[in-house]
């Protein structure tokens, strides 16, 4: 009994104040709450201006019945070739939708598909694909 006595007194007297270690540790979960909303709200701004930079860096590309496109071939990924270029012969958008969707059309087969507006882009003709020339050699004179 005694014994017990000692550890209750003991106990008693590190333990002074429960009140004041109580709100002490409440202090400090606030704190670390804080803290946590800080970074919270840190990591949010940052990836705010990281999406605004790059929606920024997108081009929008926007497409009119009768235009000629080219279209990306994701095929050319399987047969890699360092000279072939992913973009394939000209088509002709026939229709255009408002959700991104685009109808083609291949020229020389006529068939029509549907695509993604992403994998398009315009086709600037040269004067070089258009235009042909012929000459015609002789035999030189000596």
């Amino acid at each position: 009994m005694e014994l017990e006595h000692k550890a209750y007194w003991a106990i008693e007297k590190l333990n002074f104040s429960y009140d004041s270690t109580g709100e002490q540790r409440k202090l400090q979960l606030n704190e670390l709450e804080e803290i946590h909303q800080g970074a919270y709200e840190s990591s949010r701004i940052y990836k705010e201006r990281t999406k605004a930079f790059h929606d920024s860096q997108i081009l929008r590309k926007e497409f009119q019945p009768g235009q000629k496109v080219l279209l990306f071939s994701s095929r050319l990924k399987l047969f890699p070739g360092k000279l072939k270029s992913p973009w394939t012969t000209p088509y002709l958008v026939t229709k255009v939708f408002s959700h991104g969707a685009i109808e083609i059309t291949n020229e020389a087969q006529g068939n029509a598909v549907k695509v993604n507006g992403h994998r398009l882009k315009p086709y600037v003709e040269s004067p070089f694909d258009t235009v042909y020339e012929s000459l015609t050699l002789k035999e030189p004179v000596i």
